[in-house]
């Protein structure tokens, strides 16, 4: 048994910074420590590492350092996993003032932590696989890949609760939006901003998000057009990798799922059309899935097998 057996989890968002609890004994969330900040990612540094303190000082409260084994981040790119350093440039158009800084390091002062206290890191949509893997719908799969669509498309295949990065089963840097797709790539297509486009484009109409599409899909032809076109197009994108990677279970999460019912059917027409037997899964953990994936890096065993991985994230 794990003596301190507890981590807490960070998810760090372009607008706000949540965290909480996970017993890696027990692989069980702990959602009497949640805590969560807004931020303004284009703050001053030292604003920012303020902020994620407060936020996860609220968490260490509520559990005692005492009994913490770690903390984990779930950090977007570019960033440097294995050291914990940020690679943000203007063009990245976030965090862009906390280029370079060695975020364990000030994050160690600002909580007046040891010198040697574990503070992880690891990409945020593969913490998401993670999460899935060890307390979601991907658990007790050999072989998974979990996608979240909403601002962008995050992917990460896992096999033997691992992330895989490369070999010929899986795209590039084992992950899915960048491969090239109709004008584009998939990114552009499977994102907000893409069924956004396509919708105002069809229809005229400006919309903020997905779920004003959803609203309108039970009156308006064009919705449903749009989300058959979805659920059919992300088959087209993802059935190769599905088989070559023998995907037993593909969990999909992000905003754009909570219009699943809208783009389901067409989704598991294709399937059955390309005869993939692939189960698919809606996620359930939602956010805290990046949370519960980022707190298992504090698990030593289970981060001596992901570290070597890291530099390919």
């Amino acid at each position: 048994m794990i003596k301190k057996n507890l981590a807490i989890g960070i998810d760090v968002g372009g607008s706000h910074v949540s965290c909480a609890a996970f017993n890696l004994n027990e692989k069980k969330y702990l959602p009497g420590t949640f805590a969560e900040s807004e931020l303004d990612n284009h703050g001053p540094a030292d604003e920012i590492i303020a902020v994620w303190s407060k936020t996860i000082a609220c968490s260490i409260e509520a559990v005692g350092l005492e009994n913490l084994s770690g903390i984990g981040f779930a950090m977007p790119g570019p960033f440097n996993y294995e050291k914990g350093i940020p690679l943000f440039t203007g063009e990245n158009n976030k965090y862009e003032n906390i280029y370079g800084i060695d975020v364990p390091a000030a994050l160690r002062k600002s909580l007046n932590l040891p010198g040697d206290f574990p503070i992880r890191f690891i990409n945020d949509a593969t913490a998401f696989a993670i999460g899935e893997d060890w307390a979601g719908k991907a658990q007790g799969s050999k072989r998974s890949l979990s996608i979240t669509l909403g601002t962008g498309f995050g992917s990460a295949f896992l096999k033997d609760n691992l992330p895989v990065t490369s070999g010929d089963d899986v795209p590039e840097q084992g992950c899915i939006w960048h491969l090239p797709f109709k004008d584009g790539i998939a990114d552009d297509y499977f994102s907000t901003r893409g069924l956004v486009g396509r919708y105002q484009q069809k229809t005229g109409k400006s919309v903020k998000g997905v779920k004003e599409i959803a609203i309108s899909a039970p009156t308006e032809e064009v919705a449903r057009e749009l989300f058959n076109d979805f659920g059919s197009q992300l088959v087209n994108l993802l059935q190769p990798w599905l088989e070559r990677f023998q995907v037993e279970v593909l969990v999909i999460g992000g905003n754009i799922a909570n219009a699943y019912d809208w783009f389901q059917p067409a989704l598991t027409a294709a399937l059955k059309d390309n005869n993939c037997a692939v189960r698919v899964e809606i996620s359930s953990l939602k956010e805290t899935a990046a949370i519960i994936g980022s707190a298992v890096l504090a698990d030593h065993s289970f981060y001596a097998r992901v570290e070597p991985l890291l530099a390919e994230m």
